[in-house]
């Protein structure tokens, strides 16, 4: 149950749920429990320790790290000292990480031992950075977190949280451009919380057990765990996906509530013994990043048992704006393609090239109106106003809505293919492909062509010990969609790349077919 009015802002959560349960368990992280008593004292070392520093309000504290069940503890700490947590993507390489800590002006680091060598190749270009924390230990230099935190006072540091602090900086994926620093306050996590609590699907009860198996550098992996802590729940955190693992806690933990994007839904379906694994404990998955397929929506029901909710947001928007109840995956209703219908206190619209709402059916671009819009992009006015205008925040997404108000999401709007005039959206035509006799996983992508400009092409993973054909498949397409929309050619790979919330890199397969192009579309 979520309780506004007691914690209206992230620092009241440890707070508050350490005077109800103090005994329960808040985190639990390769077989280490942390209880909410301890959660709400550790914390307050966090923030003491961080004012020790020098940190004042609205400074960036950086975090480079795989999950952890401390990086809650640094969450929170931050924010009762308003302090803001820059949780940096681990998939990084050192110039990227250098950028982003050096655009956040990080004053303090904490670091996993994975990453001490690139910070060591990058501190002296960091001249805002006045401190490094390890969380393994291992380097005489730097403080070890467990002993850095544990000499400072637990003692409430009685800090006046304020609405409209940023609590929370996390840096656009950066498929094209310069990453932007995504800044979330506590009053954009207010307006998400609130209408959380009117969903029947985001109400978890105290003590249950919710995976935290998706980054925490990403907004999704970071709501997990505050949306469970916020109800009194357990959080069970994975350092990374590994498909095993995940199969072993879920009986182990009786795991109620899990997100998992799509591409690991399917991973998990893969497994051999996946029909051996208990999930009678299971309530609901929620998945995002992309809609699911119906083939891959009925194994996962049928072996799960779950019901099942899938997510449409961004990072500006606190990861929410649609959502597809459990009840519309009954493919009866005829809305698998769809990613749902508006949060109840979002307006969702979507608009032509001048802001002006297209009809029902028509595709446009899809914007964003709620309390949970981003305060605004750090240090990027420009980029701010280019983004929210009049209220809306431009996803940048293409979509339409159908006549019963659910919001269909063709692709992202520079990934439209434009063939012989013709729009395409590569979602469309994966969906299409997507249930094809041996066909595992999917992209589309537009290559040059001479004489229509762009052509479609298919990028293929096979299941295993199958072997559909490129002709096979693009028969299989032309009966569900236009032909013009039906790839020209297949490609088959053994994987496709994606970032760590499961979105596909077109970008990346894009470039081979590109190479010494003065013009990236045709």
């Amino acid at each position: 149950m979520i309780d506004i009015e007691a914690m209206p802002n992230l620092a009241d959560i440890p707070r508050v749920q350490a005077t109800l349960r103090p005994d329960e368990t808040a985190l639990w992280f390769e077989g280490t429990a942390t209880s909410y008593g301890d959660l709400d004292t550790r914390t307050n070392q966090v923030a003491n320790g961080l004012l020790a520093l020098g940190i004042q309000p609205d400074d960036r504290i950086g975090y480079l790290a795989k999950n952890t069940d401390v990086y809650y503890e640094m969450l929170f700490g931050a924010a009762k000292a308003r302090a803001v947590m820059n949780g940096v993507n681990t998939r990084l390489a050192a110039p990227e990480v250098k950028f982003i800590l050096s655009d956040a002006r990080a004053k303090v680091l904490f670091v996993g031992k994975e990453f001490y060598a690139m910070i060591d190749q990058i501190k002296a270009e960091l001249p805002d950075l006045k401190r490094i924390i390890t969380l393994d230990g291992d380097r005489e230099d730097w403080d070890f977190y467990p002993s850095w935190r544990s000499s400072k006072p637990a003692t409430n540091p009685g800090l006046e949280i304020r609405g409209d602090d940023d609590v929370i900086q996390l840096y656009t994926s950066g498929t094209t451009g310069l990453p932007k620093g995504v800044q979330l306050t506590n009053d954009n996590y207010r307006a998400f919380f609130t209408q959380a609590g009117m969903l029947e699907w985001s109400s978890y009860d105290a003590g249950e057990a919710v995976m935290n198996a998706m980054p925490q550098f990403h907004v999704a992996g970071v709501n997990v765990g505050v949306l469970a802590t916020l109800q009194g729940a357990k959080t069970v955190i994975l350092r990374e996906i590994d498909p095993q693992l995940i199969l072993k806690l879920i009986p182990e933990h009786r795991i109620a509530h899990a997100f998992w994007v799509p591409a690991v839904i399917l991973m998990l379906t893969q497994q051999k013994n996946i029909r051996e694994v208990d999930f009678s404990a299971l309530k609901q998955v929620f998945y995002g990043a992309s809609p699911i397929s119906e083939a891959l929506l009925r194994d996962a029901v049928d072996i799960m048992g779950a019901r099942f909710t899938q997510l449409y947001g961004l990072t500006e928007t606190v990861g929410a704006a649609t959502f597809l109840p459990p009840e519309a995956h009954d493919p009866a209703w005829g809305k698998l393609r769809s990613c749902g219908v508006p949060w109840p206190g979002a307006v969702v619209r979507v608009v032509d090239g001048e802001g002006k709402e297209v009809a029902t059916g028509e595709v446009g671009e899809i914007v964003v109106k709620s309390g949970f819009v981003m305060k605004g992009y750090w240090n990027r006015a420009d980029a701010t106003a280019d983004a929210v205008r009049n209220g809306f925040f431009h996803t940048g997404d293409a979509g339409y809505f159908d006549e019963d108000g659910f919001l269909y999401i063709h692709d992202r709007v520079k990934d439209m293919i434009v063939s012989g005039g013709e729009n395409v959206y590569p979602a469309e035509v994966e969906n299409a492909i997507f249930g094809a006799p041996g066909v595992a996983d999917v992209a589309v992508i537009g290559v040059p062509d001479e004489k229509w400009g762009e052509a479609v092409k298919a990028i293929v993973v096979r299941k295993p010990g199958e072997e559909p054909t490129a002709e096979s498949i693009i028969a299989w397409a032309k009966e569900r969609i236009a032909a013009y929309k039906a790839p020209k050619t297949v490609d088959f790979i053994d994987a496709l790349p994606r970032n760590p919330s499961g979105k596909i890199l077109r970008k990346d397969l894009r470039e081979p077919y590109w190479q010494g192009m003065t013009r990236r579309v045709g």
